[in-house]
């Protein structure tokens, strides 16, 4: 299903706080009873889009509602420190992903850096700290991590996307240890190896299907999670800007793909603020602005060879997305630098 609707520029502008509110609103219709972050109101979840939409509550100042999130991730734990891969669907998923477990960090960190909440980080360490022992023991000799884990056995494979995010949860969860004194169960060499898998081991990562290349994200992540220094970031950035970025429309997700997305576009707009990139992350931003719908949403993505908007659905974790990217342009709170060097 598609919506036949041509993308209109609009004169919303990135600088406007009341934009991003109106996301985090829509983020808040879609917290059920629970804490969890739906995809949609009433819809699926999974782990990893519960996080980056409680981070987007972060910026806005919904305190409350952004614990209660994490309240959701304790309750629904596994005994194994893990989480399913997906909540609320008929969809037959049995599947534990790493990078999904390990993301707690990230968004406990982000909570932190925003509301400076000791008290937070220390209620909730024994369920990082079991996430983290999870996603650790994926970890293979090579320094990559297996991807997932179904009811019995690792998947033999890896991602970069996947693992980017786990090295800046890895991270993220040593800053947590430090701040309140917690023992450090993450060692340097396991983090080391990742990054230099990341760097020297491509051909660890996607082997059992042909999907190198292809994908945005595998371009970026790992230069916003901090695995490249700045000046290679500047160049892996410049390399390939023209296979990915469309003039006018924003990131696509996939390179051969004539659809751009929100959310790629809103992380490769972290990413760009990341390396001092200011210029171009703001132009990306407000192109990706083009895809808000009349009720101030933004879609998932626009189709531009058909003019159509692709798939009709607005997902929370889209408006979380796009508020990171507005914080890390505007610094609306003490967060916005913090992705950045």
């Amino acid at each position: 299903m598609s919506l036949h609707i041509s993308k209109k520029s609009n004169s919303k502008s990135i600088f406007d706080k009341e934009i991003y509110l109106n996301f985090a609103k829509y983020i808040l219709s879609c917290q059920d009873k629970e804490g969890g972050i739906r995809w949609e109101p009433d819809s699926k979840l999974d782990p990893w889009d519960h996080i980056e939409a409680a981070m987007g509550l972060d910026v806005l100042g919904f305190e409350a509602e952004s614990k209660n999130a994490y309240n959701w991730l304790r309750t629904y734990q596994e005994s194994d420190g893990s989480w399913p891969s997906l909540f609320h669907s008929a969809e037959i998923n049995n599947l534990k992903e790493t990078n999904f477990s390990s993301y707690i960090a990230v968004g406990m960190w982000h909570h932190f850096k925003n509301f400076n909440d000791k008290d937070f980080l220390n209620e909730f360490w024994p369920v990082l700290d079991a996430a983290i022992e999870f996603t650790l023991s994926a970890q293979s000799r090579h320094g990559d991590f297996f991807w997932a884990k179904d009811s019995k056995n690792w998947l033999d494979d890896s991602l970069k996307t996947g693992c980017s995010s786990i090295y800046m949860s890895l991270l993220c969860y040593k800053k947590i240890a430090k701040e309140i004194d917690k023992q450090d169960r993450v060692s340097d060499s396991q983090i080391n190896n990742l990054r230099d898998c990341l760097k020297n081991k491509p051909l660890r990562f996607d082997r059992n299907w042909d999907s190198k290349e292809r994908y945005s994200m595998d371009w970026y992540y790992p230069i916003l999670s901090g695995v490249f220094s700045k000046s290679e970031s500047i160049e892996i950035i410049r390399d390939k800007w023209d296979e990915f970025v469309v003039e006018g429309l924003g990131c696509k997700c996939v390179k051969e793909e004539p659809w751009v997305t929100a959310a790629e576009s809103a992380e490769l707009v972290l990413a760009l603020t990341k390396i001092g990139l200011n210029n171009e992350a703001e132009k990306i931003l407000q192109d990706t602005f083009n895809l808000i719908d009349d009720d101030g949403l933004l879609w998932t993505g626009y189709v531009f060879k058909d003019k159509k908007f692709w798939p009709v659905e607005k997902p929370s974790w889209t408006m979380g997305a796009a508020i990171l990217a507005g914080n890390s342009i505007n610094e609306f709170t003490p967060s916005g630098n913090f992705f950045k060097f």
